[in-house]
């Protein structure tokens, strides 16, 4: 179980320092001497996002099941896949890998003379709803996104890890599931899907940000929903995955 812990913080922190590194350094970089820019955009972010999961489930999924996100530990326990006793332990790690993920971001952006953590839509990679979407999206709409896209993320990650799906294959099918809801929901909400990752920006920025602890403190205020609907996503996917489509559902 120890070794499982450690794998999920390490899983966690290269899911946060891979994707939120990636909109932190990268997304807007600089532009080429014709105007062209330099950066990767959202659509690079996307799959920042994706890749790190890709690798930090070949890496370490054999160790602790790759979940990285409290989400999926508690959708797998509702589809019968992931043991309830282990789940405070899961999402304790994930959340101190985030945190520490996100801590690292912060230390080397600050090494930048002019970098700064404000309080604005997306900063530090944050998530957000209303004046803190990235587009101005609602509540409304950021609940019903995070909520629909996260049972998606579930039934994906069910059905690629299924005894009958290929076992190779499920880091990269789980991987590119996760590319594609970050294309569709970076302009709604920054795409959470997963609380742990959305609570170590939070987090970072709250305590870090411009004007002293408490100057950002709009993440931490709407983190709630960052909580509520992924979880609540998570297990709506993976009871429909295991009352609809599959009967796959022990746990070993």
């Amino acid at each position: 179980m120890t070794r499982s812990l450690f794998a999920e913080i390490f899983g966690t922190f290269w899911l946060v320092l891979g994707g939120c590194g990636a909109a932190v350094f990268a997304a807007g970089w600089g532009a080429g001497p014709n105007g062209t820019s330099l950066g990767i955009g959202f659509m690079g972010v996307s799959l920042a996002f994706g890749f790190t999961v890709v690798t930090g489930a070949y890496a370490v999924g054999h160790v602790s099941g790759g979940h990285f996100n409290p989400a999926v530990t508690l959708g797998l326990t509702a589809g019968g896949r992931f043991p309830a006793a282990h789940v405070p332990g899961y999402i304790i790690a994930q959340v101190i890998g985030a945190i520490l993920g996100a801590y690292t971001v912060y230390a080397i952006a600050s090494g930048q003379g002019d970098f700064g953590i404000t309080d604005v839509a997306g900063t530090f990679a944050t998530n957000g709803y209303g004046d803190y979407s990235p587009t101005k999206y609602s509540v409304i709409a950021a609940l019903i996104a995070e909520v629909v896209l996260t049972a998606i993320f579930l039934i994906i990650i069910m059905g690629a890890t299924s005894r009958k799906a290929a076992p190779a294959m499920g880091g990269l099918a789980i991987g590119l599931g996760l590319t594609l809801i970050h294309l569709i929901s970076i302009p709604v909400t920054n795409t959470s899907v997963n609380p742990a990752r959305s609570t170590g920006a939070a987090v970072i920025a709250y305590v870090f940000g411009d004007g002293g602890v408490g100057a950002v403190s709009a993440p931490v205020e709407q983190l709630w929903l960052f909580w509520a609907a992924p979880i609540v996503g998570g297990i709506i996917g993976a009871l429909i995955y295991r009352g609809l489509i599959s009967n796959d559902h022990v746990v070993d």
